[in-house]
């Protein structure tokens, strides 16, 4: 049977809304309390624009972490810009949605996967392999990571997190939703 409705693209175009209004509170209101995001995305897909340099340290994707030190956060329809440091250096980042694999607020467990094998068939490519999000230990050690500006990383960010003595909750892990639970089988 044929899906002529397309509840994948119409799940898919949702869950991106989330995203975007996520983002959009951000740059009016800032983060509140602990909130802080993980946002997983292509490097070479369409409409992303970074340095050369960063391109060269990710040449697949990258993480970013929105959480104390990010600038000139602006969301339009389609994507978001903001501007982050890396090893001191400002750089402006620009962002599509449809480049986003994943996001993640480990403040309170919240997820989305994106499936990104559109990007790829676009460029003749086999469909990456999903994001994964966190396990319940590398959250917190992410969450102990002793500088909180925006950091990335080519794998899930808590890879790199530095051990310190802070204390801190134990997470119950993210829930990610994934369209494929949607799709019939």
């Amino acid at each position: 049977m044929t899906d002529h409705i397309r509840y994948d693209v119409l799940a898919r175009d949702a869950m991106r809304g989330v995203l975007r209004r996520v983002l959009e509170d951000a740059a009016k209101r800032g983060l509140p309390g602990d909130h802080h995001f993980y946002i997983t995305f292509l490097t070479r897909a369409d409409g992303v624009k970074l340095s050369t340099r960063l391109l060269q340290q990710y040449p697949e994707e990258m993480t970013i972490i929105l959480q104390h030190q990010f600038w000139d956060l602006l969301v339009t329809e389609d994507r978001f810009e903001v501007g982050l440091s890396f090893g001191g250096i400002p750089e402006k980042l620009v962002v599509p949605f449809a480049a986003i694999k994943s996001f993640l607020d480990p403040s309170v467990q919240f997820g989305l996967q994106f499936e990104t094998s559109e990007i790829a068939e676009e460029r003749g490519e086999a469909p990456p392999q999903p994001a994964k999000a966190p396990a319940k230990s590398e959250a917190r050690k992410a969450e102990r990571k002793a500088e909180p500006p925006a950091a990335v990383a080519p794998e899930p960010p808590a890879a790199t997190a530095p051990e310190d003595d802070v204390e801190h909750k134990p997470s119950e892990g993210a829930e990610v939703v994934r369209l494929d639970r949607f799709r019939k089988k």
